[in-house]
């Protein structure tokens, strides 16, 4: 074993960045080139089935099976001129991954001969076995049918020699099987919410969407130094392994010069996106060694998150080419920044108009208020719910640590916004006069644009943070599929928008005039919601002390995290929304937490490994080594000299030979603990005993390991160590 880790050192060393060239300075020449996009569907499709395919996106309309047929013989055409063999229905099951089951375009037609097919029905559904997917109880393993269905609104494209179409995947009785098809109808109900609020204030809008802007943090680690490690390789993070004398503590690392074989990597995963019609637009490094970021612009919210989740599967593969492993969980080392994907949430209208973006005139600014003060509203009010869209054993982890935010959910809104809030609460009840409507509209809702132009700011502690012209949801995990959050966010949106329009309606129905109405419900908002807005320090022991003071949750853990996706009140959100019905929640619910323990199983049974396979006999080794040393010293010194001499190499042996025994008996203890949690039937009742009982042992294990790395010889030393797998460029 003491091999593999110089051998992974030495490669790692040795290695020079891989060439790569980009065919053209300009981006406009590649970019969306293997895109089913309007360009080509216009090039090849007919102009009625072209109609129809932007029918279905715009207005959601059927389209019929002559129309389908005519599509599918474009967009294989189109495929095909880009080198496309095969087609493939491109999902996204509730493992957490994509999927994808590739059928080629060939069909024999007899005497040797064959064509080129792929029809309407093809394109618009396929069935693919489900039986190894996911169900949380939905169906029974013997009934594997389940459908793919094809969604216009998020473009094909071509990758490798492959046809990829997005689809939605549902099971064989209609329920929703993936994240998409819940984030698609959560979308819909924030644009019927919202588009009626809208006509407060503009008649023209007619159409509101939701958007989003993701950015996606990571970690390089070099392939040979990633395949000695059996934690990373199984795992995605470190389970073991000392903090290195060096780490972010000098802040040196954060926006400094990207290293030559990360910027070819860099390089080359920037175009395959511009290809893929992935708007990318910055790259840099971030706070811990061997941590980068990539962004894009913001997009419409279903295309931003198929632009995420196909961007985790090429990073994978670019990294490969470039000898690199790319690490997606949220803390793969201890004690330096993790890995978060901030989502930067939005709402645009038909019209142009960004719904968290001020105006120039009064009206317009109320209308950014309304927006504004309704989603803090609603985050205050499915505060827990939020908590549970981004719950995970990996997240976990990094929820307040090292700059993360923490477990508690609050909104940071900045001073000068909170001054704007302080002077709406002064709003008396009823009718406003003239003097201080125009107060109001001159002083108050006027200056809004002034004062965020250069006011706003970040932080860092905060899960959920205005930033000038949307909220950053800074406490998604980097590994997770963003349709998760935000179709939660997406679904509590539209009913505060639902509440509050039906609030101002009885208001205005009573004889109040509109903007005084207006005015009147957001100002009891504002007094609603006051608890869950924080400018402080999230990490602070006071903030805990306060938020538990507010009635602020502070839920640590996933398996009780996830108790809010199944409380009464989340199942009526979505039933009432139409977005999922009570079994689909009760079935996520089962798999997030058969996911949470599934992993914490599959760590303790790493790490058990390590532990006594790697550990414990490259420690005896040494220790025997020692002996040796200290038996020949006893043979050739007197007593006196001897006990002066011997005696730091005695004491280490003994606490070698301690740490060695408390390894064994723990390691020995968690998998007597781990058989009995497997016992456990109950879905929610095993992962809390994986939780409370077998996490705990990971963190005792690691202590001892981790005074050993600091004590035997490092030429015996089995595993990469920290300063090895974070500066290896």
């Amino acid at each position: 074993m003491t091999s593999i880790r110089f051998t992974a050192l030495f490669e790692s060393i040795k290695r020079k960045p891989v060439e790569f060239s980009l065919p053209t300075n300009k981006v406009s020449d590649v970019f969306g080139s293997h895109v089913f996009n309007d360009r080509a569907m216009r090039e090849f499709l007919t102009s009625e089935a072209y109609q129809a395919v932007r029918d279905a996106i715009e207005n959601g309309s059927q389209i019929t099976r002559e129309k389908a047929d005519q599509i599918a013989a474009g967009m294989k055409a189109w495929a095909t001129s880009l080198g496309a063999t095969h087609y493939t229905h491109w999902f996204q099951p509730l493992t957490g991954a994509t999927a994808e089951k590739h059928d080629s375009f060939f069909e024999p037609t007899g005497e040797g001969r064959a064509i080129e097919k792929f029809n309407g029905s093809q394109l618009v559904q396929q069935e693919p076995d489900a039986s190894s997917f996911p169900s949380g109880g939905i169906r029974n393993t013997f009934e594997a049918r389940g459908y793919t269905a094809w969604d216009p609104t998020s473009p094909a494209f071509v990758m490798g020699n492959t046809l990829c179409i997005p689809t939605v995947f549902v099971s064989y009785t209609g329920e929703a099987l993936d994240y998409k098809t819940p984030l698609l109808k959560s979308m819909n109900a924030l644009d019927k919410a919202a588009t009626a609020v809208c006509q407060y204030f503009d008649k023209n809008i007619t159409k509101v969407y939701s958007t989003l802007g993701w950015e996606q943090e990571y970690f390089l680690i070099d392939t040979a130094l990633f395949n000695a490690r059996p934690d990373l390789a199984m795992t995605g993070r470190t389970l073991l392994g000392h903090a290195p004398a060096k780490g972010q503590q000098l802040e040196d690392h954060y926006f400094g010069s990207i290293p030559e074989r990360v910027m070819k990597f860099m390089q080359e995963l920037e175009y395959e996106c511009y290809k893929l019609g992935i708007p990318v637009k910055t790259r840099h490094n971030e706070v811990a060694p061997s941590q980068y970021e990539l962004a894009p612009i913001f997009e419409e919210i279903n295309i931003a998150v198929d632009h995420n989740t196909l961007l985790m599967d090429l990073m994978d593969k670019v990294a490969r080419r470039h000898n690199f492993r790319v690490l997606l969980h949220e803390k793969p080392f201890a004690g330096i920044n993790g890995s978060g994907k901030h989502n930067n949430w939005s709402m645009a209208t038909n019209t142009g108009k960004n719904l968290l973006s001020p105006g120039r005139t009064p009206k317009s600014n109320l209308m950014f208020l309304t927006f504004f003060i309704n989603t803090i509203k609603a985050v205050h009010d499915y505060a827990d719910l939020l908590r549970a869209s981004i719950a995970s054993a990996q997240n976990d982890h990094r929820l307040g640590a090292n700059e993360a935010p923490p477990a508690i959910i609050s909104v940071f809104i900045g001073d000068f916004l909170t001054s704007v809030l302080h002077e709406l609460e002064k709003v008396e009840d009823g009718k406003l006069s003239p003097e201080q409507k125009t107060e109001l509209k001159l002083n108050v809702v006027g200056r809004i644009p002034e004062i965020l132009l250069d006011n706003t700011d970040r932080n860092r502690t905060s899960p959920f943070a205005f930033t000038g012209n949307k909220f950053e949801f800074r406490a998604v995990g980097s590994s997770a599929n963003c349709a998760g959050p935000m179709t939660v966010l997406n679904s509590i949106m539209a009913e505060q928008l639902t509440k509050f329009k039906t609030e101002v309606d009885a208001l205005i129905e009573g004889g109040m005039k509109k903007d005084d109405a207006i005015f009147n419900v957001l100002k009891n908002y504002i007094i609603a919601s006051k608890n869950i807005l924080f400018e402080g320090d999230g990490y602070s022991e006071e903030w805990v002390q306060e938020a538990a003071r507010r009635g602020l949750n502070n839920i640590k853990t996933t398996p009780h995290a996830l108790k809010a996706f199944v409380d009464k009140k989340a199942i009526e959100l979505f039933e009432k929304h139409r977005i999922m019905n009570e079994r689909e929640v009760h079935a996520r619910y089962e798999i997030m937490q058969e996911m949470y323990f599934k992993k914490i199983q599959i760590e303790s049974r790493v790490l058990g490994d390590m532990a006594g396979n790697h550990i414990v006999p490259v420690a005896i080794k040494y220790q025997n080594t020692l002996i040796e040393n200290v038996r020949s010293l006893k043979e050739i010194l007197s007593p006196e000299e001897f006990e002066v001499v011997a005696k730091e190499q005695l004491d280490m042996i003994k606490e070698i030979s301690k740490r060695v025994s408390t390894i064994i008996a723990l390691k020995d203890e968690m998998i007597e603990t781990r058989k009995v949690c497997n016992k456990i039937e109950d879905a929610e009742a095993r992962a809390i005993a994986y939780c409370e009982k077998v996490l705990p042992f990971f963190q005792k294990i690691r202590y001892e390991v981790d005074k050993l790395e600091l004590m035997i010889d490092d030429q015996l030393w089995p595993l990469p160590k920290y300063r090895e797998l974070l500066f290896s460029k």
